[in-house]
């Protein structure tokens, strides 16, 4: 293991923008050295918190009886409500919804009511399962059907994006349907569950070690439940066993209770949920009903689109509100719609509540713009990826002087290259040769029939809520010419730090192992926006360069005084810096200026520009620029069972100029499997009770390594560097390669297709389930007449 580490470790470099470096803890990964919360070394007088949880879905607590529990065996303390010395709130949104205990009003299944606190975990848990409760059951509110019959709207204004007159378009097209697609939920599951480590200081301090993507709102969060300044609570992330959306609010629970009890009994104090319980209690991938109606033609050019997104919300807002904006931000994928009106319906249900999730909505807009293309292709009898690209954005008026170029909400699509990525996959994977040989061999093959799609994705990038595009960084330069980097980005796996090392090395011209990456901490870089919305790279990068440009400043100042030279003869180059016709080593040029008192730190700032939103008017500039992917699958099902394999996966993804191809390289396949997960195996099931039923690995199935592409090829656009002064021109990557797997689903959709000789539209729901699929090939082979 010794040299397996050696020959993974960052060797001595500069210029590393752009190379294909590690991910700076892979080692540590692999050899299980990596530090996670958990595996912080016990403070002294370690206690530890479980939640006590409802046993019903919907109703009133009539009473609480916990004798048994405060007698158990190691238990120290049960904290409820009343115990709480500030607010008993953690809602991320001004509604103040989300209570950390319950105290009445009882809105999903397994809601916190109290938490015991013990000397050993085992004991708080056995302890909190000898709670009595007495409950005047109601009947819970499930899903979206239920919800919009008991009249459930989250919120009183519910996104509306429209462009052009949408009535008299549908009643010009040629050609009209209607329909409606249901889109599953996901579990975030991430490997590390959710867990919160406390530590007491002097006075109200608080120090709190958090696995979250937002940890100044944590620390706002638990100030607020402690009644305390934000000022005395510090919240410290090193690094997360994965994240995806589902520990950027989610956290704040964990992190308030354990605080709550490290302040009420002045010792540490842990919380880490068992994973029956997190994914109980914690909310996961809105799931959505998309009805719609749809105006064309003849040659497959959408002349109209009416659609209502429809989503589970769960018991309180959260963050259901941006999610389902952002849905209708995405209905359009690469498509322009002549008239378009797409209309959010966020609906309140007696289950968990619902949050962030890898593309924030996007994918569940995108699976329905996908859906439109299909309708039409079946209705036409059309391919559906020439239908495809007779819909791109871009190309001719389409009259009223409005251009093939603005969106649903009124941004004008300036970087379309989604023609180009199509193009150019089309051509590398033989898209064409190989649907045609697909055809060929179905017409041979009664039980195992092949289908192929190719699909594009166009995401935008920016949080919608404008204040979050902002970054801080701190940076310190020592005698010794290495570099402290900090700043306001969480690191869950996806390569954020050693991306923002990088340009920090490169700022100096300085190897990468001269940069030291230290942990998150509230308290060196405050006010830090979500690692979330895939602007990790794009903020922290910036405004640690910016830190970097600061410091870089100063040192050439000094250097031009010092060795009488003007400041553009001095240039900072790989491993050196010129000072005139003379080259010193960067250790040197610091020494010197430590020893002339140059100030060798700096902060950074950066915000996001040209962005701006009017949500009320539906218009604006929300998104800096746009990031584009195409994915062409094949699959084989078996019509007798509904089973299927993905034999192939091509991939062309725009990371603009990439920061290090290997990390990107990465995200791209993680992110296209977890998307295969979400829209073929991963399904969430309630019961009539309000009881989640997959809420364990035995119940719930993720993709395992036996369910990837057979051929998994993926490669990144080159010479397409972002048209935008991003960091080094590069773009975003966690989000969009997500959506590249709704190729998966439309090759599964081809497949079915085929036993129906294209005839029938297969309207795939999802998950894309073996029993969806199998029913969705009677189904085809019935309408067909076979």
């Amino acid at each position: 293991m010794a040299d397996a580490r050696k020959r993974l470790e960052p060797q001595s470099a500069t210029g590393t923008v752009g190379s294909a470096r590690i991910h700076d803890s892979a080692a540590r990964h692999v050899a299980g050295e990596a530090v996670y919360i958990d595996d912080i070394a016990a403070p002294e007088g370690l206690l530890h918190a479980c939640l006590g949880l409802s046993d019903i879905a919907h109703g009133r607590l009539v009473s609480l009886d916990l004798d048994a529990v405060r007698a158990a065996p190691g238990v120290v303390a049960v904290l409820t409500a009343a115990d709480i010395p500030g607010a008993n709130d953690i809602s991320s949104t001004h509604r103040h919804d989300e209570p950390v205990f319950a105290t009445q009003t009882i809105l999903h299944h397994r809601q916190p009511l109290f938490a015991v606190v013990a000397m050993t975990r085992e004991a708080a848990r056995r302890a909190a399962a000898l709670a009595k409760g007495v409950y005047d059951e109601a009947a819970p509110v499930i899903d979206v059907a239920s919800a919009r019959a008991a009249g459930g709207a989250l919120v009183t204004d519910p996104l509306k994006l429209e462009r052009g007159d949408v009535a008299a378009g549908l009643a010009a097209s040629p050609r009209r349907l209607t329909g409606s697609m249901t889109i599953g939920g996901q579990e975030h599951f991430y490997l590390e569950s959710q867990i919160a480590l406390a530590i007491p200081g002097e006075e109200e301090d608080m120090h709190v070690f958090s696995s979250t993507q937002h940890p100044s709102e944590v620390q706002h969060m638990v100030a607020q439940v402690l009644g305390v300044g934000s000022h005395a609570v510090t919240v410290e992330v090193r690094r997360m066993g994965g994240g995806f959306g589902g520990k950027e609010t989610q956290s704040n629970l964990f992190a308030c209770v354990a605080a709550l009890a490290a302040r009420k009994l002045k010792r540490p104090v842990k919380l880490r949920p068992d994973r029956d319980d997190d994914m109980a209690i914690t909310g996961k991938r809105h799931d959505f009903i998309c009805d719609y109606e749809i105006g064309f033609d003849d040659e497959g050019r959408i002349h109209a689109v009416d659609a209502v997104y429809a989503a589970r919300c769960g018991w309180n807002a959260d963050l259901s509100g941006p999610v389902t904006d952002r849905a209708l931000f995405h209905m359009d994928n690469c498509y322009f719609y002549p008239a378009v009106r797409g209309r959010s319906e966020p609906l309140l249900t007696n289950t968990v509540s619902n949050t962030a999730f890898r593309g924030f909505g996007g994918p569940q807009g995108m699976v329905g713009a996908e859906r439109f293309i299909e309708e039409v292709a079946f209705a036409t009898g059309l391919d559906p990826l020439e239908v495809r690209k007779r819909n791109l954005y871009g190309g001719n008026s389409a009259g009223e002087g409005i251009g093939r170029d603005l969106t649903p909400y009124h941004q004008t699509v300036e970087d379309n290259i989604a023609g180009e990525v199509i193009a150019r996959l089309e051509r590398s994977c033989d898209y064409r040769e190989r649907q045609a040989a697909i055809r060929e061999a179905n017409a041979e093959s009664p039980i195992v029939k092949r289908g192929i799609a190719l699909t594009p994705v166009k995401f935008g990038i920016s949080f919608t809520a404008t204040w979050y595009n902002q970054a801080g960084a701190l940076v310190h330069v020592y005698t010794d010419g290495t570099v402290m980097l900090n700043h306001g980005g969480t690191e869950m796996g996806q390569g954020l730090y050693v991306k923002v090392a990088q340009v920090v090395a490169q700022a100096f011209g300085i190897g990468l192992e001269q940069v030291k990456i230290t942990a998150t901490t509230t308290g060196k870089v405050p006010n830090t926006s979500a690692t979330a919305a895939s602007s990790g790279s794009d903020l922290n990068g910036m405004a640690a360069l910016d830190a970097c440009e600061t410091i870089k400043a100063r040192l050439v100042a000094f250097a031009a005084a010092k060795w009488n030279v003007l400041p553009a003869d001095i240039a900072f180059l790989p491993g050196r810096v010129r000072v005139g016709a003379e080259e010193i080593g960067f250790r040197e040029l610091v020494g010197a200026a430590y020893m002339g008192r140059v100030q060798l730190s700096a902060t950074g700032f950066y915000a996001t520009p040209k962005i701006h939103w009017d949500r009320k008017a539906g218009r604006g500039h929300p998104f800096y620029y746009f990031a584009y992917g195409a994915a062409a699958a094949e699959v084989a099902i078996d019509t007798l069972t509904g089973e299927y394999r993905v034999e192939r996966v091509d991939i062309l993804h725009d990371c603009g100029q990439s920061l290090n191809p290997a990390i990107d390289k990465g995200q791209i396949e993680g992110g296209f499997v977890q998307g295969m997960g979400w829209l073929t195996t991963e399904e969430l099931v309630w019961d009539e009770k309000g009881r989640l039923r997959t809420h364990a690995p035995s119940t719930y199935k993720i993709p395992v390594a036996s369910d990837r592409p057979r051929i998994f090829n993926v490669a990144l656009l080159e010479d397409a560097p972002n048209r935008e002064p991003t960091i080094h021109r590069s773009k975003a990557v966690g989000e969009p390669p997500l959506m590249l797997a709704i190729s998966v689903l439309h090759a599964l959709s081809d497949a079915v297709a085929s036993v129906g000789g294209h005839k029938v539209c297969p309207r795939l729901d999802t998950p894309a389930t073996p029993e969806r699929v199998l029913a969705a090939v009677e189904r085809v082979r019935a309408e067909a007449g076979l």
